[in-house]
């Protein structure tokens, strides 16, 4: 007999509440940290020499009500208890500040990393955790690995690598850096348009943006391969 779908209880969508609410009081903290951020990035000419644009944002709250409800019913799906309280919130939840760094080819983020690192340590930023580039063209696998990148198995049919960061001041709070391609940036901005915070009801529209990442990873290995070509040309 199939298991049934886990469900909210009042309960939970009372803690909910309580958690977004707490976000929605403290959301001027993380407004502060990606001014502070968004002026260490823009002030180094060594990252922004590799740089075509940057993006930043602040969590959407209902969003995060979305995102905290998922979480709740993984945790029932699995037996587990849900832990997540104003207490963690803001270490258990990276991306209530969100930044993110688009570039030309693949091969910018091996400088972009190492700015990205002496920016990090300038400004006493610590990273929450290793940095992961997620990829789903395997192939991608040994550039990162030589880039000293490590890497994890993407689902969602992208390439990114993400960085997570703490600030250095009383509440903690973090913020995930996302570094990609232009051409990754269309497909994710597409994908999140029609899949996020659920998926497109739509079979034939969610096969097509699997045919577009298809697309995306060709047109990234295009450029990669035009940049390599005028490299070569000019040595």
């Amino acid at each position: 007999m199939p298991r049934l779908k886990p469900t909210l209880s009042d309960a939970d969508r009372r803690l909910v509440r309580k958690l977004v609410a707490h976000y929605i009081r403290n959301r001027a903290l993380f407004e502060v940290m990606l001014n502070q951020l968004r002026e260490a990035l823009h002030g180094s000419d060594e990252l922004m020499d590799e740089v075509h644009s940057t993006k930043w944002r602040l969590k959407d709250p209902k969003h995060l009500r979305d995102k905290l409800y998922r979480k709740i019913k993984l945790a029932k799906e699995k037996r587990k208890k849900f832990t997540i309280s104003e207490r963690n919130l803001f270490r258990r939840i990276n991306d209530l500040a969100g930044f993110r760094i688009l570039h030309l080819h693949t091969e910018q983020i091996i400088p972009i990393d190492k700015a990205l690192r002496a920016i990090f340590d300038e400004y006493r930023y610590s990273l929450v955790e290793v940095p992961r580039a997620r990829i789903w063209d395997n192939e991608h696998k040994a550039f990162y690995k030589a880039a000293g990148i490590r890497t994890v198995d993407s689902p969602k049919m992208y390439t990114s690598v993400h960085y997570i960061i703490k600030s250095n001041n009383r509440t903690g709070g973090t913020c995930e850096i996302q570094v990609r391609t232009l051409a990754e940036e269309l497909w994710g901005e597409v994908d999140h348009t029609m899949n996020y915070p659920r998926e497109s009801p739509s079979e034939a529209c969610r096969e097509q943006i699997k045919v577009l990442a298809r697309i995306t990873s060709s047109c990234s290995r295009l450029v990669d391969s035009i940049f390599h070509t005028s490299k070569t040309f000019k040595a």
